[in-house]
Protein backbone atom coordinates (compact mmCIF):
# COMPACT_ATOMS: atom_id res chain seq x y z
CA UNK A 1 0.00 0.00 0.00
CA UNK A 2 1.38 3.46 -0.92
CA UNK A 3 1.54 5.91 1.47
CA UNK A 4 -2.20 7.83 0.50
CA UNK A 5 -3.76 4.32 0.88
CA UNK A 6 -2.28 3.69 4.39
CA UNK A 7 -3.67 7.12 5.41
CA UNK A 8 -7.34 7.24 3.72
CA UNK A 9 -7.64 3.70 5.73
CA UNK A 10 -6.67 5.40 8.89
CA UNK A 11 -8.45 8.16 8.52
CA UNK A 12 -11.30 6.19 8.02
CA UNK A 13 -10.98 4.34 11.07
CA UNK A 14 -10.74 6.98 13.24
CA UNK A 15 -13.91 8.20 11.41
CA UNK A 16 -15.94 5.10 12.67
CA UNK A 17 -14.26 4.84 16.18
CA UNK A 18 -15.34 8.00 16.32
CA UNK A 19 -18.82 6.97 15.75
CA UNK A 20 -18.34 4.64 18.27
CA UNK A 21 -17.51 7.11 20.55
CA UNK A 22 -20.14 9.70 20.18
CA UNK A 23 -22.74 6.56 21.31
CA UNK A 24 -20.52 5.53 23.66
CA UNK A 25 -20.16 8.84 25.37
CA UNK A 26 -21.14 9.51 29.19
CA UNK A 27 -21.31 5.54 29.58
CA UNK A 28 -19.11 4.19 32.61
CA UNK A 29 -16.87 1.37 32.75
CA UNK A 30 -16.95 -0.52 29.83
CA UNK A 31 -20.61 -0.93 29.15
CA UNK A 32 -22.56 0.29 26.23
CA UNK A 33 -26.13 1.08 26.58
CA UNK A 34 -28.49 -1.16 24.36
CA UNK A 35 -30.56 1.00 22.85
CA UNK A 36 -27.18 2.91 21.55
CA UNK A 37 -26.54 -0.72 19.69
CA UNK A 38 -28.46 -0.09 16.43
CA UNK A 39 -28.71 3.69 15.83
CA UNK A 40 -24.24 2.95 16.14
CA UNK A 41 -24.01 0.69 13.86
CA UNK A 42 -26.79 2.06 10.83
CA UNK A 43 -24.19 5.23 11.43
CA UNK A 44 -21.23 3.43 10.40
CA UNK A 45 -22.78 1.74 7.77
CA UNK A 46 -24.12 5.14 6.36
CA UNK A 47 -20.31 6.05 6.33
CA UNK A 48 -18.72 3.36 5.48
CA UNK A 49 -20.61 1.92 2.96
CA UNK A 50 -20.16 4.66 -0.01
CA UNK A 51 -22.79 2.50 -2.20
CA UNK A 52 -26.13 3.44 -1.38
CA UNK A 53 -27.72 -0.18 -2.44
CA UNK A 54 -25.57 -1.65 -0.82
CA UNK A 55 -26.26 0.04 2.44
CA UNK A 56 -29.56 -0.49 2.11
CA UNK A 57 -29.27 -3.91 1.67
CA UNK A 58 -27.52 -4.40 4.76
CA UNK A 59 -29.81 -1.98 6.82
CA UNK A 60 -32.90 -3.59 5.26
CA UNK A 61 -31.38 -7.73 6.00
CA UNK A 62 -30.27 -6.73 9.53
CA UNK A 63 -33.98 -5.27 10.28
CA UNK A 64 -35.65 -8.61 8.60
CA UNK A 65 -33.58 -11.24 10.87
CA UNK A 66 -33.31 -11.44 14.34
CA UNK A 67 -29.63 -9.51 14.65
CA UNK A 68 -30.83 -6.70 16.97
CA UNK A 69 -32.51 -8.97 19.70
CA UNK A 70 -30.60 -12.33 19.15
CA UNK A 71 -28.16 -13.47 21.57
CA UNK A 72 -24.47 -14.08 21.27
CA UNK A 73 -24.26 -17.58 22.55
CA UNK A 74 -26.47 -20.24 24.75
CA UNK A 75 -24.06 -19.79 27.68
CA UNK A 76 -21.21 -17.65 27.33
CA UNK A 77 -20.35 -14.19 26.20
CA UNK A 78 -23.58 -12.54 25.10
CA UNK A 79 -26.52 -14.99 25.84
CA UNK A 80 -28.84 -12.54 26.62
CA UNK A 81 -31.32 -10.88 24.09
CA UNK A 82 -29.69 -8.40 22.22
CA UNK A 83 -26.06 -10.07 22.86
CA UNK A 84 -25.49 -10.94 19.25
CA UNK A 85 -25.72 -6.99 18.22
CA UNK A 86 -23.66 -6.21 20.99
CA UNK A 87 -20.94 -8.73 20.38
CA UNK A 88 -21.08 -7.09 17.37
CA UNK A 89 -20.45 -3.89 17.77
CA UNK A 90 -17.60 -4.78 20.15
CA UNK A 91 -15.66 -7.02 17.91
CA UNK A 92 -16.07 -3.72 15.08
CA UNK A 93 -14.80 -1.67 18.06
CA UNK A 94 -11.98 -3.84 18.85
CA UNK A 95 -11.23 -4.02 15.13
CA UNK A 96 -10.85 -0.71 14.62
CA UNK A 97 -8.79 -0.05 17.65
CA UNK A 98 -6.07 -2.91 16.83
CA UNK A 99 -6.13 -1.66 13.23
CA UNK A 100 -3.45 0.90 13.46
CA UNK A 101 -1.04 -1.07 15.85
CA UNK A 102 -1.71 -4.60 14.44
CA UNK A 103 -1.11 -3.10 10.51
CA UNK A 104 2.09 -1.11 10.57
CA UNK A 105 3.85 -4.20 12.04
CA UNK A 106 1.88 -6.12 8.90
CA UNK A 107 3.30 -3.40 6.55
CA UNK A 108 7.26 -3.89 7.92
CA UNK A 109 7.03 -7.74 6.89
CA UNK A 110 7.56 -9.13 3.80
CA UNK A 111 3.58 -10.33 2.57
CA UNK A 112 2.92 -6.44 2.70
CA UNK A 113 3.05 -6.35 -0.89
CA UNK A 114 -0.31 -8.64 -0.96
CA UNK A 115 -2.46 -7.21 0.47
CA UNK A 116 -4.45 -3.56 0.62
CA UNK A 117 -6.30 -2.92 3.46
CA UNK A 118 -9.23 -0.90 3.14
CA UNK A 119 -11.01 0.23 6.17
CA UNK A 120 -14.68 -0.52 4.99
CA UNK A 121 -12.85 -3.92 4.75
CA UNK A 122 -12.18 -4.25 8.14
CA UNK A 123 -15.61 -2.77 8.86
CA UNK A 124 -17.49 -5.39 7.05
CA UNK A 125 -15.69 -8.33 8.15
CA UNK A 126 -16.17 -7.50 11.65
CA UNK A 127 -20.08 -6.41 11.36
CA UNK A 128 -20.58 -10.17 9.31
CA UNK A 129 -18.41 -12.41 10.92
CA UNK A 130 -21.29 -14.06 13.06
CA UNK A 131 -24.04 -13.42 10.90
CA UNK A 132 -24.62 -17.39 11.00
CA UNK A 133 -25.83 -16.80 14.87
CA UNK A 134 -29.15 -14.81 13.21
CA UNK A 135 -32.40 -17.78 13.37
CA UNK A 136 -29.65 -20.04 15.35
CA UNK A 137 -31.21 -20.00 18.52
CA UNK A 138 -34.96 -20.37 20.32
CA UNK A 139 -36.11 -19.74 23.87
CA UNK A 140 -37.34 -22.69 25.74
CA UNK A 141 -38.95 -22.95 29.53
CA UNK A 142 -37.31 -24.49 32.57
CA UNK A 143 -39.08 -24.92 35.85
CA UNK A 144 -36.82 -23.16 38.39
CA UNK A 145 -37.30 -21.88 41.80
CA UNK A 146 -37.47 -17.99 42.68
CA UNK A 147 -35.90 -16.09 45.45
CA UNK A 148 -39.41 -17.29 47.72
CA UNK A 149 -39.12 -20.61 47.04
CA UNK A 150 -42.10 -20.74 44.30
CA UNK A 151 -41.62 -22.79 41.07
CA UNK A 152 -41.50 -20.43 37.90
CA UNK A 153 -40.73 -20.95 34.40
CA UNK A 154 -37.68 -19.68 33.68
CA UNK A 155 -36.83 -18.70 29.73
CA UNK A 156 -33.50 -20.29 28.18
CA UNK A 157 -31.83 -20.02 24.58
CA UNK A 158 -30.91 -23.41 23.04
CA UNK A 159 -29.91 -24.09 19.79
CA UNK A 160 -32.53 -24.98 17.15
CA UNK A 161 -32.20 -28.81 16.25
CA UNK A 162 -33.76 -27.49 12.33
CA UNK A 163 -30.28 -26.42 11.68
CA UNK A 164 -27.71 -27.02 9.13
CA UNK A 165 -24.95 -25.64 9.25
CA UNK A 166 -21.56 -25.93 7.07
CA UNK A 167 -19.52 -24.35 9.59
CA UNK A 168 -19.25 -21.24 11.89
CA UNK A 169 -17.70 -19.37 9.42
CA UNK A 170 -18.50 -19.99 6.48
CA UNK A 171 -22.18 -19.74 7.36
CA UNK A 172 -21.49 -16.42 7.71
CA UNK A 173 -19.63 -16.22 4.77
CA UNK A 174 -22.81 -17.18 2.63
CA UNK A 175 -24.78 -14.44 4.45
CA UNK A 176 -22.39 -12.15 3.74
CA UNK A 177 -22.68 -13.06 0.44
CA UNK A 178 -26.16 -13.05 -0.14
CA UNK A 179 -26.34 -9.26 1.28
CA UNK A 180 -23.40 -7.75 -0.38
CA UNK A 181 -22.78 -9.90 -3.97
CA UNK A 182 -19.69 -7.44 -4.83
CA UNK A 183 -17.78 -9.11 -2.14
CA UNK A 184 -17.55 -12.05 -3.85
CA UNK A 185 -13.98 -11.35 -5.29
CA UNK A 186 -13.25 -9.96 -1.67
CA UNK A 187 -11.19 -12.55 -0.80
CA UNK A 188 -9.36 -11.48 1.66
CA UNK A 189 -12.70 -10.64 3.95
CA UNK A 190 -13.95 -14.00 2.51
CA UNK A 191 -10.80 -15.56 4.59
CA UNK A 192 -11.03 -13.23 6.98
CA UNK A 193 -14.69 -13.79 8.19
CA UNK A 194 -14.43 -17.85 7.54
CA UNK A 195 -11.44 -18.42 9.47
CA UNK A 196 -12.38 -15.89 12.21
CA UNK A 197 -12.52 -18.77 15.09
CA UNK A 198 -9.16 -20.51 14.59
CA UNK A 199 -8.99 -24.39 14.70
CA UNK A 200 -11.88 -23.94 16.34
CA UNK A 201 -14.36 -24.63 13.50
CA UNK A 202 -12.58 -26.39 10.59
CA UNK A 203 -12.50 -29.44 9.91
CA UNK A 204 -9.39 -32.14 9.85
CA UNK A 205 -8.83 -31.79 5.88
CA UNK A 206 -9.20 -27.76 6.69
CA UNK A 207 -6.23 -27.61 9.30
CA UNK A 208 -3.99 -28.96 6.66
CA UNK A 209 -3.18 -25.54 4.97
CA UNK A 210 -4.69 -23.22 8.16
CA UNK A 211 -1.45 -21.21 8.81
CA UNK A 212 -1.60 -19.83 4.97
CA UNK A 213 -4.61 -17.92 6.35
CA UNK A 214 -2.59 -15.88 8.48
CA UNK A 215 -1.02 -14.33 5.95
CA UNK A 216 -3.50 -12.01 5.46
CA UNK A 217 -3.43 -9.75 8.58
CA UNK A 218 -7.57 -9.19 8.26
CA UNK A 219 -8.03 -12.98 9.71
CA UNK A 220 -5.21 -12.17 12.22
CA UNK A 221 -7.09 -8.47 13.24
CA UNK A 222 -10.75 -10.09 13.26
CA UNK A 223 -9.35 -13.25 15.73
CA UNK A 224 -7.86 -10.85 18.11
CA UNK A 225 -10.69 -8.25 18.33
CA UNK A 226 -13.04 -11.50 18.27
CA UNK A 227 -11.08 -12.65 21.12
CA UNK A 228 -10.59 -10.00 22.85
CA UNK A 229 -14.27 -8.46 22.82
CA UNK A 230 -15.27 -11.77 24.19
CA UNK A 231 -12.63 -12.61 26.83
CA UNK A 232 -11.69 -9.25 28.05
CA UNK A 233 -14.85 -7.42 27.74
CA UNK A 234 -17.30 -10.37 28.16
CA UNK A 235 -18.83 -8.84 24.86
Amino acid sequence: MNTTERQDLYTEVNELLDIFNEFAANQSGTGFAMESIKPCITEMIDYIMKDATEAASMKDWLDRTDFWTAPASTRFHGNFKGGLSLHTLMVIKQSLVFAHPLLENFFASPEAEKYTVRAYDIFVAALCHDFCKTGFYGVEYRNTKDITGNWVKQPFYKTKNENRNLGHGNESVLMMLEILPSMINNRMVIEAVSRHMGFSDLSDSETFNYSNFLQNPLVVLLQTADQTAAQWFGM
